[in-house]
């Protein structure tokens, strides 16, 4: 089915992907006619196995990939060879390793970079770079040499190069991998601040228990293309889908089907997606 957020179902989307086909070297597809549009403000886990074409998916609507065949549209705009700036930097995207995206030698020209390339004053620049280490609460790293930083503080900078960009849609790419809890839990705080801002949000992950509470569209990739397009509560009904998907169940959504069997909640549509959700409902008990 063809998802349509409520309240913008007669809206032109923001990203819109038409048909859209690409392989590496003449091999097996790796997308293979995906059609999917973007709405504003939406927060969407996109799942899917390795090599399904979930990160090639996100390099071609962020033009660092040039698709086969099909079209990136934004802002009802098709792009063409010129417009790819225009592209890059209304949708930004933060890698699974910092590593790959970090280049400078020290954190402020590193959040600087993107700007400076964009040619603003210098005072936009550096109002960008400002906020953007303010944002991700890393303004005491300012001047220290980014590849001396934790994995979790790259991934702080690596977002915060984003964030002076000022994108209107951002991707994050496996956004969790290598981090520990605490810097996972950081990261979960900024996307939810994100979210409430109406920032645009695409990010591919495996972790099924934070696509679950977090998002509010799922999009499961097979194969090059997108078999899935729904809320995280109908796309994890379908048994025949996460098998074929190679998923799970969140195990919050495992936990109600077990109360619901066993008679100790009602059967229904009473699927709590996160833990004070799961205590309000049991607080009933």
């Amino acid at each position: 089915m063809e998802w349509k957020k409520e309240k913008q179902s007669e809206k032109d989307a923001v990203l819109e992907v038409r048909d859209l086909h690409f392989s590496y070297n003449d091999e097996k597809h790796a997308l293979n006619g995906v059609d999917v549009k973007i709405y504003e403000g939406e927060k969407i886990a996109v799942l899917g196995s390795n090599g399904a074409g979930k990160s090639t998916f996100f390099l071609s609507i962020n033009g660092v990939l040039k698709p086969h065949a099909g079209e990136v549209i934004y802002r009802g705009e098709k792009i063409t060879k010129k417009r790819l700036n225009h592209l890059r930097k209304n949708v930004g995207i933060v890698f699974q390793d910092a590593d790959n995206q970090i280049i400078a030698s020290t954190v402020m020209s590193e959040v600087a970079f993107g700007p400076m390339n964009l040619k603003l004053p210098r005072e936009e620049v550096l109002r960008r770079v400002d906020k953007a280490l303010d944002y991700m609460n890393i303004t005491e790293f300012r001047d220290r040499p980014p590849h001396y930083l934790s994995g979790g503080e790259k991934k702080r900078v690596s977002i915060a190069d984003i964030i002076a960009m000022e994108s209107e849609v951002i991707i994050f790419d496996e956004p969790t991998a290598a981090l520990d809890p605490l810097n996972a839990q950081m990261l979960e705080e900024v996307l939810r601040k994100m979210g409430e801002e109406g920032r645009t949000i695409l990010i591919s992950t495996h972790d099924v228990d934070f696509a679950y509470r977090w998002a509010e569209r799922v999009l499961v990739f097979h194969q090059g293309k997108i078999i899935a397009d729904d809320t995280p509560l109908r796309v994890f009904h379908q048994e025949e889908l996460l098998k074929k998907a190679n998923l799970r169940h969140p195990m919050l959504y495992d936990v109600c089907e077990i109360l619901k069997k066993k008679g100790i909640i009602p059967d229904g549509e009473m699927y709590p997606k996160n833990m004070e959700e799961f205590r309000t409902m049991t607080d009933h008990l």
